[in-house]
């Protein structure tokens, strides 16, 4: 299945597992790609549920947000837990939101990743 992001498609692959463990879900998921900018460039997925934020819906049960954000301070490894980060306004996202993303469900827990 695909969606559009910021005027760009991207391929969203469900494994038969996501697909099992969404379908049992009585409330959406959000599945955040988030592009974190800092002294070097780091990928992740985060799953929550769905709240208020501005989301693209795959399904009833599933929405997928890109965010790109970027830490306060650069030497991150000096802090204790998560770095402090803020959202990083992109004039033109477009060229920064993949072209996939691939979720999957193991051992209760959510799992993605998304590359170009």
């Amino acid at each position: 299945m695909h969606i559009t992001l910021a005027d760009k498609t991207v391929e969203i692959r469900l494994s038969s597992r996501a697909t099992r463990a969404l379908a049992e879900r009585e409330s959406p998921l959000l599945a955040e790609m988030e592009l974190l900018f800092s002294c070097l460039i780091r990928k992740r997925v985060r799953f929550r549920e769905l709240g208020k934020e501005t989301a693209t819906s795959v399904s009833d049960r599933l929405s997928v947000r890109f965010r790109p954000v970027m830490t306060r301070v650069c030497a991150i490894s000096d802090l204790p837990g998560s770095p402090p980060m803020d959202d990083f306004p992109i004039a033109n996202p477009r060229p920064y939101v993949p072209h996939w993303l691939s979720i999957d469900y193991h051992r209760g827990e959510w799992l993605g990743e998304f590359g170009y």
